[in-house]
């Protein structure tokens, strides 16, 4: 997973504060600001595989954050979409991808192993990014079952990690590389493997690209 960049551009109010470690702190700040207004996106559902392997740095991961990652098994269930939920699933995305200072792995870990954490200096890579998103929504009380770590090969074929969220009107991704909510088949992304809902230590295989809005678009646009 080498991706560092993000979108954002503009840093969050949090950039007068040092980290906040408290992240129920974060996501109270987070809801007393006036969320983004938008239509509600459309979206397909990402057609899932057997189980497969897990990501070695989830395992690591979960090694150093056991807590995080000794959970009961969930019947799964979808967000429920609605304009609040969608603004504030816009609002994390924007937020996070600001707030995170891009850094490589090797260079904020020293390693070329895949380190999964929080940004708990407040920088990082994909993974970070992704991780903190998955946390403050968790903390804002959407369901678990619905945020999911997921694997792709981005543009360049190169390895990189989202927020797949799962709702009643189909898959959505969370993206440092994008500020947009974007379907899941509106990325061009190939997609590997992502999170079983009802166990986040159980990975499932997708091993689909993720083109087809995007083949749509291009040929109403030809």
């Amino acid at each position: 997973m080498a991706h560092a960049g993000s979108a954002g551009s503009a840093r969050p109010i949090y950039d007068t504060d040092p980290y906040l470690s408290s992240f129920k702190t974060y996501a109270i700040a987070f809801e007393s600001n006036k969320l983004r207004s938008g239509a509600i996106g459309t979206a397909t559902s990402a057609p899932v595989g057997s189980t497969t392997s897990i990501p070695y740095g989830w395992v690591d991961f979960c090694s150093r954050r056991p807590a995080e990652c000794k959970v009961s098994v969930l019947p799964p269930m979808d967000l429920k979409l609605t304009p609040k939920t969608w603004a504030i699933l816009d609002r994390v995305n924007r937020e996070v991808n600001g707030y995170i200072v891009p850094v490589s792995n090797l260079e904020h870990w020293g390693t070329m192993q895949d380190h999964w954490d929080y940004p708990v200096d407040g920088k990082g890579d994909c993974k970070i990014y992704a991780l903190f998103k998955r946390k403050l929504l968790l903390d804002a009380g959407f369901p678990r079952q619905a945020l999911l770590m997921t694997v792709v090969h981005d543009l360049n074929g190169e390895g990189h990690a989202i927020l797949t969220v799962k709702t009643d009107k189909g898959d959505f991704v969370l993206d440092n590389l994008v500020n947009n909510v974007r379907s899941w088949d509106a990325t061009g992304y190939y997609f590997v493997k992502r999170q079983s809902q009802q166990n986040p230590n159980i990975w499932v295989s997708i091993n689909s690209r993720g083109d087809a809005a995007v083949n749509k678009h291009q040929k109403i646009v030809n």
